[in-house]
């Protein structure tokens, strides 16, 4: 029969039972979910499981071809994206947070971004420059105030 899953699974209903109520993670749950509806024949075919897990058919079948190369632990492995690299090396954020430290510090973003330029030869954005010293680095710029001579 066409879509039939030929799997074998080796653990019993009720190890799969137990790991479903051990997983802290709708993505680990939905795997371990899928081995026990097959294990217990509440469903057959892979279409019928994508439809009452409510993910795609490929993505069943990227999950069952995981479990039979390497059982529950390979099917469990979450991916992590890498993402895009920063625009500034973790060296020179290092360098950069020192300097902030420092007594001299910066008055302005513009200055940071052109310090990075000139001293570490490192080029980035205004945006980027910003959103670093202010929000990841958690720091304020030491600015002049002006005071009022009343």
């Amino acid at each position: 029969m066409s879509g039939v899953v030929k799997i074998n699974i080796t653990e019993s209903p009720e190890t799969l039972k137990t790991l479903l109520s051990q997983q802290k993670h709708k993505r680990s749950f939905e795997r371990i979910q899928a081995l026990y509806l097959l294990k217990t024949g509440q469903v057959e075919t892979v279409q019928h499981l994508a439809t009452v897990i409510g993910r795609h058919r490929t993505t069943i079948q990227g999950w069952l071809r995981r479990y039979r190369q390497g059982g529950i632990p390979s099917m469990l492995e979450m991916g992590k994206s890498s993402g895009r690299p920063s625009a500034i090396p973790d060296w020179a954020v290092e360098r950069l947070s020192e300097e902030l430290k420092s007594s001299k510090g910066f008055s302005s973003y513009g200055e940071v971004k052109n310090w990075l330029e000139d001293a570490l030869g490192v080029k980035a954005n205004y945006d980027v420059v910003h959103k670093l010293v202010r929000y990841k680095l958690k720091s304020k710029l030491k600015l002049v105030r002006r005071r009022s001579s009343c």
